[in-house]
């Protein structure tokens, strides 16, 4: 086997190990199911560190789609049809085994892959969000007014309960339904009906600050 495609055989077998086994796996027993020496694994990933970077690159950044921040702000088409497509593709993206698994392994070791990720969903995606209902129910802008926690709070609950239904199936392995395309929009839905009669009462009242979510 030639170097990149050993180095891409270890990396997968990687991916599939830590959503196994979480972050406390040690690559002496990844290296012992692959079959191969310890040390050739170090000769591909100079360290465990190395290794979880590169795992992150490849279940993370490599499912993140640019076309998704211009969508957000796309304001050609009303904001809640913007977010049904963008859940719809996301849950496309990202309800998978491996991905859920090393999320939440990520979080509760402290590896530095979760809050990274989630840096990308609130820049990306939950506050553009709270500017464009601020825009589309004609509220101060965010420059004469800054996002408050109770905007962003509201937004990454609407994030969470959709992300939910992937723990419910990759973690906790319970019954989840098959298609989710209804189900997306009925939570999109169902948000925007509180979201258009709350906002203006956050925007005026709320502490300016953003905050994180799943």
């Amino acid at each position: 086997m030639r170097a990149p495609e050993r180095e891409q055989a270890i990396l997968n077998a990687a991916i599939r190990f830590f959503a196994e086994q979480g972050f406390e796996g040690q690559t002496r027993e990844l290296a012992k199911r692959m079959g191969i020496t310890h040390s050739a694994i170090y000769r591909h990933f100079p360290s465990k560190e190395v290794l979880i970077e590169r795992v992150y690159e490849h279940v993370y950044l490599s499912r993140w789609q640019p076309s998704w921040a211009p969508l957000i702000v796309d304001r050609s088409r009303p904001l809640e049809a913007r977010l049904d497509q963008f859940y719809r593709e996301y849950v496309a993206r990202v309800f998978d085994h491996d991905w859920v698994r090393i999320f939440v392994f990520s979080g509760l070791r402290a590896v530095d892959i979760t809050g990274r990720y989630l840096d990308i969903v609130r820049r990306e995606i939950i506050e553009p969000a709270c500017v464009e209902l601020r825009q589309e129910l004609g509220l101060p802008g965010r420059d004469e007014r800054p996002l408050t926690e109770r905007e962003t709070e509201m937004f990454w609950g609407l994030h969470g309960r959709i992300f939910y239904i992937a723990i419910r199936r990759y973690v906790y392995q319970t019954r989840t339904p098959e298609r989710l395309d209804d189900i997306v929009a009925d939570a999109v839905r169902g948000f925007f009906i509180g979201a258009r009669s709350m906002a203006p009462d956050l925007v005026r009242r709320g502490e300016a600050v953003a905050g994180g979510g799943a």
